[in-house]
């Protein structure tokens, strides 16, 4: 019976807790993922899987090459850029990187960030794990000023869309925000 049991112990996904959100008081924008990759947590950075979208895609909403950048000076512009970015999920239980793998997750203080930058006008879920939460998103208060969009994932995991569309959906939902506040 003991031996059983570690192995169903053993067998169990370990917890993981995310990364703290990216931006400041000045922030329009705020992008909500699920939560980090295996990579990004090893990196403590987001969207750090090499194969990963974001930074091309979100360099192409603010007209700059965030991708060619190091993680400091990428974070930077962003931030110079009045976007935000953070994690629906604060922690959860998950083996590998897929949203499909996690577990007993638990959400993050969404609220308490749209209070301490309250800028924030428009929300942005990047990806059908992060749509989950729009429901309790737009529940919050705070929300009830912004304007909820969803973005197709950024993922390498993604195959559905083509970068090129990919691109043009970004850039649809946040432009005319991102490009007013540098």
């Amino acid at each position: 019976m003991a031996r059983q049991q570690s192995s169903i112990q053993s067998a169990s996904a370990p917890a993981l807790v995310g990364l703290a959100p990216l931006g400041d008081e000045r922030a329009k924008v705020l992008i909500l993922g699920s939560f980090p990759s295996e990579a990004s947590l090893i990196a403590a950075a987001y969207y750090g899987h090499p194969r990963n979208h974001f930074w091309r895609l979100i360099g192409g909403v603010v007209g700059e090459p965030l991708h060619h950048l190091g993680y400091v000076e990428r974070v930077l512009r962003l931030v110079a850029h009045g976007i935000a970015v953070w994690d629906v999920i604060a922690q959860c239980e998950r083996a590998g990187s897929l949203d499909s793998a996690i577990r007993s997750e638990v959400g993050n203080d969404i609220g308490g960030l749209l209070r301490r930058w309250p800028g924030i006008a428009t929300i942005a879920f990047n990806g059908g794990k992060s749509a989950t939460y729009r429901q309790r998103v737009a529940a919050i208060p705070e929300a009830s000023r912004c304007r909820l969009v969803q973005l197709p994932s950024s993922s390498p995991a993604n195959a559905t869309h083509s970068l090129a569309v990919k691109q043009a959906t970004w850039d649809a939902a946040l432009l005319s925000v991102a490009k007013g506040v540098a």
